[in-house]
């Protein structure tokens, strides 16, 4: 959470979000009124939290890591537009996405060009998911894999294993990190391209896979930027 944020929670009188959300950020709240709903409501949320902007309230919607990055920004602005309510003053406040926070705790695997890639197909084709997946691998991109593996869907991550085993070595380290930056909930793991999904994963975990330049040194995993040393 960065300081913006904390300020922010302090001046509105509502916070609306998914509960899970809300709890995270309970020891920040003081007065507010809470609106907190269950998951796949997220279009319940935007609309009550643009109902009570609209009455003149100050509100603040909660989102997971980085509002602008698979968070509830873009849904916002739709909402607005639809309710013909587009000139309603809105401030999106950058948060730490979980690549961010996930790279930070492995060391430097991020240093180079990579993908970011939702596993969730919820609202978007698998179909299409694949052949971004099978694009990047081609263009030798590290990934960032958002929402991995869940109960109902496990096999969309060992399909990204083996589409990347066409164009990368077994060996290439792949990190693991569940609950990034969340205090005594993180976890963090180090593994190989050939190994990775042997080991617990599921919707919590921020899988990153080097490309053919990341490698191991000491307790890091890092991707060279190029700088001749």
């Amino acid at each position: 959470m960065t300081a913006r944020v904390q300020s922010v929670l302090n001046e509105v009188e509502y916070i609306v979000g998914y509960k899970t959300y809300i709890n995270l950020i309970r020891p920040f709240l003081t007065h507010q009124q809470i609106v907190a709903t269950g998951m796949r409501q997220e279009i319940d949320r935007c609309r009550e939290a643009i109902r009570l902007a609209a009455e003149g309230h100050r509100v603040a919607v909660v989102s997971s890591g980085d509002a602008g990055v698979y968070g509830m920004a873009g849904i916002i602005i739709e909402c607005l537009e639809q309710e013909g309510l587009i000139d309603l003053p809105l401030e999106i406040i950058p948060g730490v996405t979980a690549a961010s926070a996930s790279a930070s705790m492995l060391g430097a695997p991020l240093m180079h060009d990579f993908a970011v890639i939702s596993l969730s197909d919820l609202l978007t084709p698998w179909e299409v998911i694949e052949k971004r997946v099978r694009l990047a691998a081609e263009a030798d991109f590290i990934f960032a894999i958002y929402n991995p593996k869940s109960n109902g869907r496990t096999q969309h991550i060992e399909t990204v294993r083996e589409i990347l085993l066409l164009h990368r070595s077994p060996d290439t380290p792949v990190g693991l990190v569940r609950e990034a930056l969340r205090g005594e909930e993180s976890s963090v793991e180090i593994t190989t391209l050939a190994d990775f999904t042997n080991h617990p994963i599921d919707m919590l975990t921020t899988v990153i896979i080097g490309n053919s330049q990341t490698r191991i040194v000491g307790p890091y995993m890092v991707t060279p930027r190029g700088y001749k040393l």
